[in-house]
């Protein structure tokens, strides 16, 4: 079997959603998911969270069609972490109807033995204090990329900054990397995460594509134009997953500036097919013949030829 080069820690939910068009429940979330989901076009990953005792079988299936390695999952007496929120007419603003964090409040990650050699680690939306608890368990020097949101800047700054001062890669949206820094210009905001400690600094920037900022210079990825918007939840995670596991995939002795510009149009590619449908419906019909004809139309998207005449 394959050896394992990306482990991803986040959330597993079990979410309601309702978007202008159609209301689903009882479906298959989390940022665990939707990120492992789209890391596993390109390499084999495993999953770090938590889900209570009424976590439906069939999502177990799911992620074994994916490929996931579940050594990482814990399964507690008690609810799985639950989401229920409303999109609105334009499909980018939401509001939460309710949470309930279920045995996600009291999540403790371990990770198991054959995860602390991996490569590459992906940390995502969990307390930062787990997040530094994680680090502790890891051998080598892998990549790692921390993917963070607002809740944890306000209420968890110190434990955050110390991630980022130890990580590769922060990811962050536009909304948060302003919340971050206290500064409204995006790079005015980019320079003052590097400052922090990280390389390198990707903000996300939804419908509008994202941005890789590092002392080299800056690169800009379109979002891909979607016809249909069915379900916006996860389109970050996706991203973000699909970024580090082209990463993971390429066996790269280092990752440079090329090689991440290549992983940013992955990681738009991939968001943009998982939106087209809920939860991760469509990412369980996407071939990697997809993905890849949808990075060549974003290339030419993003260099157009230009008549300088």
């Amino acid at each position: 079997m394959e050896d394992l080069r990306l482990w991803i820690v986040g959330s597993i939910g079990i979410d309601t959603i309702e978007t202008p068009a159609e209301k689903r429940a009882e479906l298959l979330g989390g940022s665990v998911t939707y990120a492992c989901a789209a890391a596993s076009f390109f390499t084999r990953t495993g999953a770090v969270g938590v889900v209570g005792d009424d976590f439906p079988e069939a999502f177990r299936a799911r992620y074994r069609q994916f490929g996931i390695d579940l050594a990482g999952l814990q399964t507690r007496k008690g609810g799985t972490f639950r989401w229920s929120g409303v999109y609105e007419a334009d499909f980018i603003n939401r509001r939460t109807l309710e949470t309930k964090l279920g045995v996600f409040a009291d999540f403790t990650p371990h990770l198991p033995d054959p995860f602390r050699n991996s490569p590459f680690v992906l940390l995502g939306n969990i307390n930062p204090g787990l997040q530094l608890h994680l680090l502790e368990q890891v051998r080598g020097q892998p990549f790692v990329a921390v993917d963070t949101m607002d809740l944890w800047i306000n209420i968890a700054r110190p434990d955050l900054e110390q991630v980022i001062r130890r990580v590769d890669m922060v990811t962050l949206n536009d909304t948060e990397a302003r919340l971050l820094t206290d500064r409204h210009n995006l790079l005015e905001c980019a320079r003052a995460v590097l400052a922090m400690g990280p390389r390198y600094v990707v903000i996300k920037k939804g419908e509008h594509g994202a941005m890789l900022f590092s002392a080299q210079g800056v690169a800009l990825v379109p979002a891909y134009p979607v016809e249909r918007v069915a379900d916006p939840t996860g389109a970050g995670d996706c991203f973000a997953g699909a970024f580090m596991g082209f990463l993971a995939r390429t066996g790269a002795a280092r990752v440079d500036e090329p090689l991440l510009r290549r992983a940013l149009l992955h990681g738009s590619a991939v968001a943009s097919f998982g939106v087209e449908a809920f939860s991760t419906e469509r990412l369980e019909q996407l071939t990697l013949r997809e993905i890849e004809a949808r990075v060549q139309a974003l290339r030419r998207m993003s260099t157009p030829g230009i008549d300088a005449g």
